[in-house]
């Protein structure tokens, strides 16, 4: 199931979107609005990825422009065909598509062909320094780096080595290809960084053509200016790379140097090349969550969540099958703005815009996670009826269902208290409470196993305070919801929670790890009663049930014969005041 995002969303100003308005009022690209989503295919996409996505496809869209979604596909060793369509499958379901798909790997020609321009300019050479002696010439923030032993080497012999290095002479790591800037600046990344490694891997889209891979701050800028991007955004993590960025791009003057694009005129994939801007804004980051590919796939891995689209995951597959909706995703990252200041988001004000979303749009349901059977001994046995619920209290337009009702009804156990406590409205010995749309009953009698557990309540109805009767209007304080024993279907209810126990897993200062947090109640597996209407869900249609929350049906697991359904958020702000 996937939603189109509002082509007229209300605008969200911020410095970014100033940006474009100068560039565009300075006539600077023509213009042109042209962005791009430059994912890595190693792992699923995760709600801060959504924050970017939400930025490049929006920006573009509101200033009829053009994005384009770019696998970043340089590191053959950790990218696999599952997080390609993953990822194209969840840029779809937050409501957008994209003008091209673009691969890195569709440009390595012309990277190469500019690496070999670079070199014939006394801008790179290739190195024989291993990583550690890299790392060790690199120097501190404190103190400059040294130049490599290889750096003097003339054009010629960079030439060579360089089509040696593409001809799969030497092996894995023998040679790197370094770019000749300088190793004082007081920016490490400036340092003669590394252009090209030795890889000889299988490519998933080139196969074995190439033994060396262009490293991400190389390839990324050239990607960008070969696809005519205009505004390439980044998190603040780049902002020290953006000097590296921009010095390749003038070295390399791509729009000015038309052999250099010859493939892709060959290819079918040429489009006039730009000098873009690189642009950086603060990643999103939520409380009670990690981010970390790395520790995402560890807990994959680990067999410490159901996968990558376990529902308490913070990848957007988990999101999709907890429930959250992409209107809501996006509301969110909408009210949580732009800015280039780092900040921690709580988790519960995402849950606040699931909400928000879903009581607009869910149908009422009514169900029983931990049945306590009522039976309402003034009724024939046989009794059966059907009543007519409205299926949204606060829109007519949802239509009405009908439910089944019985003498014997399953009610929730947390719905009666032999000893209640100060403020209880709700079923008690002697009391009375009105049942959801039947009308009052009162307790009459509390049948107890051996163990002296309460396994069934006996009581009676008051016919007069059925609707449209007389006495309907006559006052209680408790209302409690209920489905007929007889006609409940039995379903599997998933009761999740927030993966981690604290607001901030990634803090190891006391000696533990983000998987020690692993809150133990995040998952809860439950066997409800619900109503007919309620089975009879479509898989990823959501429901409120009524006084419990609101719930997504399986996407995988459903049936109307076997329902499933996970919770998508309670009612209301359970951590609001401290769980």
């Amino acid at each position: 199931m996937t939603e189109t995002a509002d082509p007229n969303p209300p605008v969200a100003n911020h410095f970014i979107r100033q940006i474009i308005l100068t560039d565009r009022a300075a006539g600077k690209h023509g213009g042109r609005v042209a962005t791009r989503f430059p994912p890595e295919p190693n792992g699923y996409l995760h709600l801060g990825h959504a924050k970017a996505i939400c930025l490049d496809f929006g920006l573009a869209r509101e200033f009829g422009g053009t994005t384009a979604l770019r696998f970043d596909d340089t590191n053959p060793a950790k990218e696999d065909l599952e997080y390609v369509e993953a990822i194209k499958n969840d840029v779809q379901w937050l409501g957008f598509e994209w003008d091209a798909l673009r691969h890195t790997s569709d440009y390595f020609q012309v990277l190469y062909l500019c690496a070999e321009k670079l070199i014939r300019d006394g801008k790179a050479f290739v190195c024989d320094l291993s990583a550690e002696e890299v790392r060790a010439y690199r120097g501190t923030l404190t103190e400059p780096g040294r130049n490599s032993p290889y750096r003097e080497r003339s054009v010629e012999e960079n030439l060579d080595l360089f089509r040696r290095m593409r001809a799969g002479e030497f092996a894995d790591g023998e040679r790197t290809l370094r770019a000749r800037i300088d190793m004082a600046s007081g920016n490490i990344n400036m340092r003669d960084p590394a252009i090209y490694r030795i890889r000889k891997l299988t490519h998933q889209n080139t196969g074995d053509a190439w033994p060396i891979y262009p490293m991400y701050d190389y390839a990324h800028c050239v990607s960008d200016a070969v696809e005519g991007i205009t505004h390439s955004f980044c998190t603040l993590e780049f902002e020290d790379h953006r000097p590296l960025y921009d010095w390749f791009l003038d070295q390399l003057d791509l729009p000015g140097d038309a052999s250099l694009t010859e493939p892709l005129r060959r290819d079918g994939l040429w489009l006039p090349p730009s000098k873009p801007q690189q642009i950086e804004f603060a990643r999103g980051n939520l409380d009670y969550t990690v981010m970390s590919k790395r520790k995402l796939m560890a807990l994959v891995e680990g067999g410490l969540v159901d996968g990558w689209d376990d529902p308490r995951m913070p990848t957007l597959a988990g999101a999709r099958r907890r429930g959250f909706t992409p209107a809501a995703i996006r509301t969110f990252w909408e009210r949580a703005g732009v800015t280039k200041q780092n900040s921690v988001i709580g988790f519960g004000v995402l849950e606040g815009c699931v909400r928000e979303d879903l009581d607009a749009r869910a149908p009422r349901r009514m169900a029983v996670l931990d049945p306590l059977k009522l039976v309402l001994s003034n009724l024939d046995p046989a009794h059966e009826e059907t009543l007519e619920f409205a299926n949204h209290p606060k829109n007519a337009e949802f239509g009405t269902r009908e439910l089944p009702f019985s003498r014997d009804v399953w009610i929730e156990r947390e719905d009666f208290a032999e000893v209640p406590p100060k403020g209880f409205h709700r079923l008690v010995p002697g009391g009375e409470v009105r049942l959801r749309g039947v009308g009052i009953v009162r307790c009459e009698d509390v049948v107890k196993n051996n163990a002296g557990d309460v396994v069934e309540l006996r009581g009676t109805l008051d016919a007069d305070t059925r609707p449209g009767r007389p006495g309907a209007d006559r006052k209680v304080k408790g209302t409690i919801h209920w489905v007929s024993a007889r006609h409940a279907v039995a379903a599997e209810v998933r009761l999740y929670d927030r993966l981690f126990s604290v607001a901030d897993p990634d803090d190891d200062s006391d000696g533990k790890t983000y998987a020690d947090h692993l809150n133990p109640d995040s998952k809860r597996v439950v066997r409800a009663w619900i109503e007919p209407a309620a089975a009879a869900t479509e898989p990823e249609r959501h429901v409120q049930f009524e006084r419990i929350g609101y719930f997504v049906a399986d996407r995988h697991d459903h049936a109307r014969s076997a329902p499933v359904f996970n919770r998508t958020a309670t009612l209301r702000d359970s951590w609001a005041a401290g769980k």
